[in-house]
């Protein structure tokens, strides 16, 4: 998850893009359509575009698979660090129809949006994979509509960093972590930081606050608004209330994953909630990490959010037989194993949760996959970008002190709904 606010143009663009597509005949598209008959078959070279490879792992898995596989090697397309801007460059691309644009990098949240576009290539028949030693999370994540259309590649679940030097034992609720905030100001510091910039991080963390006070954003049914609540409202009082008494710095206002994570690691915060490959860049004891060896993880004091992303075939791809393979690839146990010793990001495989040696490596593994296997998800709808923006828009307002909680639930909740109907 590495984002940045989207243009408020791209969103209306893809919002209007998306209300089209719903009002169109089920038989047709103007953006393509499943491919998955006689074209799976396709081979040769093929490109795997993902945003900004932070821990220096794709390349590595690329090299691995490229030595086995000189007449279908694969190029990295390395986007930027914001998710939000890579999606846009996807819905670019598959707007264009880029056949180059072999396999994508897709969060979680982005299935549903695009399989409905039908710019994926469905993951069944020939282009079927196992996904029977996977977490159930991750499966339900890539899937929409009864149908697989991403294959699981890394999952993500919310983890809460802390100074094990100055807390001895974390926190288990809300409440109790602001009570230790009194230690980060004994040691000149200051107490918590999760993402706030009005970006996707925005709604993870709103939606872990309000999922944390009992509440939740919407129903089941993924369309409903709910979060018009006491508990949704009791939620979003408690980052406004953090922002108000200085237990969240101010700076906050501006943090995307990256920048809290340069706060934590600078030693200038006691708490961060952020998501796993936090740890592999803490943990350096080279110089470039003031708090490694002294920082510890353990749940959020609280519901997080589900996260992670699924590589995809693009239906524009020439060569969809290699983009299959390729996903299985990134789908083994070898290169799971890569994904979680490299970068410490989360496997889909869980038999690696379970790895004594991992554990004895990684000891956050077991709250990982507690954290995974009860994370809240995002709403699924194929009009997701409208969605999310209603609850950035009004939940930074309220963090601003530019609307009340009661306005900025209320008008979270009118929004959702209209975004919701297409």
């Amino acid at each position: 998850m590495r984002h940045l606010k989207r243009t408020p143009a791209v969103v209306l663009a893809a919002a209007a893009c998306l209300a089209l597509a719903a009002c169109s005949s089920g038989n047709s598209s103007s953006s393509g359509s499943g491919t998955s008959g006689a074209a799976a078959g396709g081979r040769g070279p093929i490109t795997y575009v993902q945003g900004k490879d932070n821990n220096n792992i794709v390349q590595p898995i690329l090299d691995k698979w490229n030595a086995a596989h000189p007449d279908e090697k694969v190029t990295f397309k390395e986007q930027s660090s914001s998710a939000d801007q890579q999606h846009d460059d996807l819905v670019q691309n598959f707007q264009a129809k880029n056949a180059n644009y072999d396999v994508a990098s897709v969060d979680v949240v982005w299935t549903a949006e695009f399989a409905a576009k039908q710019w994926l290539e469905p993951l069944k028949g020939d282009l079927a994979i196992d996904t029977s030693k996977m977490l159930a999370g991750p499966v339900k994540a890539a899937t929409y509509n009864k149908t697989l259309y991403a294959g699981p590649v890394t999952s993500d679940g919310g983890l809460l960093y802390y100074r094990s030097d100055l807390v001895k034992t974390p926190p288990t609720t809300w409440d109790e972590m602001i009570s230790m905030c009194s230690i980060a100001k004994a040691n000149s510091m200051d107490c918590y930081s999760g993402q706030f910039a009005q970006y996707e991080g925005l709604t993870v963390n709103v939606a872990e606050a309000v999922a944390t006070a009992g509440g939740s954003i919407v129903g089941a049914d993924g369309k409903t608004p709910t979060v018009d609540s006491a508990e949704g409202k009791k939620g979003l009082q408690n980052l406004v209330d953090g922002f108000k008494n200085g237990n969240i710095p101010a700076a906050a206002i501006a943090f995307k994953e990256e920048e809290s994570r340069s706060a934590f690691q600078d030693g200038k915060l006691l708490f961060l909630r952020n998501w796993p490959y936090v740890y592999s860049i803490t943990s350096k004891t080279d110089g470039s990490s003031a708090v490694a060896g002294k920082f510890a993880v353990a749940p959020l004091p609280g519901k997080s959010t589900l996260g992670g992303h699924n590589a995809a075939i693009s239906v524009y791809s020439k060569h969809k037989a290699t983009a299959h393979d390729f996903i299985e690839f990134l789908e083994s146990q070898e290169v799971q194993n890569m994904y979680l010793t490299i970068a410490s990001n989360a496997p889909v495989l869980a038999a690696l949760y379970d790895d004594p040696a991992l554990n004895a490596q990684f000891p956050y593994l077991k709250v990982l996959k507690d954290s995974i296997a009860n994370a809240e998800p995002r709403p699924v709808s194929p009009f997701y970008p409208a969605v999310t923006k209603a609850i950035q828009d009004n939940a930074f307002a309220a963090l601003q002190g530019d609307k009340s909680v009661d306005q900025a639930v209320s008008d979270m909740s009118a929004a959702i709904k209209t975004a919701s109907a297409g």
